[in-house]
């Protein structure tokens, strides 16, 4: 992916899009960001990757008290610094891939964290790790190689190689206490994640929505394809949003996590229908069809956990129409 991409969304404020007006973001309702999300995963899902890490710690930060607050949302906010995270593995539990202890005023990061994307476009990354207090512990770090922090070289994916994602190991990384933005008990996090995960992400739709674009510049059958398949998109996509938008988000899980399901066969439908209408052009590298066909396998494990894990594969095993 081009750093020219990343220096783009700096330019544009859509890196604070979701952020309090009052350290320079746009604050904007929550509609606006599903449709920014949706437009960027459906342009280059790459950079939709690397800059929608970034809203994680602006949230944290939003709601955080202390230095690193002052320090740090407004620059986020701003998009003069681009914010990774490093803490998808804090939902391996009984597993701790990442021990934090209390040492010498502030907090010792061990362990490995398996995914990190962006690396070498982000300027500060919101590491994670769970404390012998079973206690998830977030904190900010500078997004370079340091004493105690050793970066991978990039890994080759299927797809979003662009996104530049590695694995770090953390040996005794040491950050002051006031890096720390968020301590919580590991059962509380546990429960304000399970409805977030639960959410279909918006560059589901995206991915969709650049497919049945596609089928619209092609013959008859492929138009035809792509109005069938419009409307049962937009359907899930209305439906999804407004279970999102929930007042009590844990009495909806198990709607969300069907609809996540519904939704990503909607997307793998409307790929495989762009490929299949692209006949033999779409085994070309070069290919959109093909591109977002893998850009598609690769949100279908995007902020997996096992409950969605498990609801995917019996949606799968179902009977057709069932």
């Amino acid at each position: 992916m081009p750093v020219g991409h990343i220096e783009a969304l700096k330019r544009s404020g859509l890196l604070g899009v979701s952020a309090p007006a009052a350290y320079g973001g746009a604050e904007a309702p929550v509609t606006v960001a599903r449709e920014v999300a949706e437009i960027l995963a459906g342009a280059c899902c790459s950079t939709w990757f690397v800059q929608t890490q970034h809203h994680t710690p602006v949230r944290l930060l939003s709601t955080a008290e202390g230095p690193v607050r002052e320090r740090l949302l407004r620059p986020l906010a701003t998009g003069e610094l681009l914010a990774g995270i490093a803490f998808a593995h804090v939902r391996a539990f009984p597993r701790v891939p990442v021990r934090v202890t209390a040492e010498r005023g502030g907090r010792r990061f061990d362990g490995v964290v398996p995914w990190c994307t962006g690396w070498g476009l982000n300027d500060v990354v919101l590491l994670a790790g769970v404390s012998d207090a079973d206690e998830v512990v977030f904190a900010c770090a500078r997004a370079r190689e340091q004493p105690g922090l050793r970066a991978s070289a990039p890994m080759r994916l299927a797809a979003l190689t662009a996104a530049r994602t590695v694995s770090l190991t953390l040996d005794g990384l040491w950050l002051d206490e006031d890096a720390v933005v968020l301590r919580t008990p590991r059962e509380e996090f546990a429960r304000a994640d399970l409805p977030q995960t639960a959410n279909t992400s918006p560059a589901v739709f995206g991915i969709a929505h650049a497919a049945l674009a596609l089928l619209l510049e092609g013959a008859a059958e492929a138009r035809e394809t792509a109005e069938a398949l419009r409307d049962r998109v937009d359907e899930v996509r209305r439906r999804a949003y407004e279970l999102a938008d929930h007042p009590v988000p844990h009495e909806v899980v198990e709607e969300r996590l069907t609809l996540k399901a519904r939704a990503y066969d909607l997307m793998r439908a409307a790929t495989t229908a762009a490929i299949v209408a692209g006949g033999g052009r779409s085994l070309s590298l070069a290919s959109r069809a093909q591109r977002l066909a893998r850009e598609g396998m690769f949100l279908l494990v995007q902020g997996q956990t096992a409950e969605v894990r498990r609801t995917h594969l019996a949606a799968l095993a179902a009977p057709a129409g069932s």
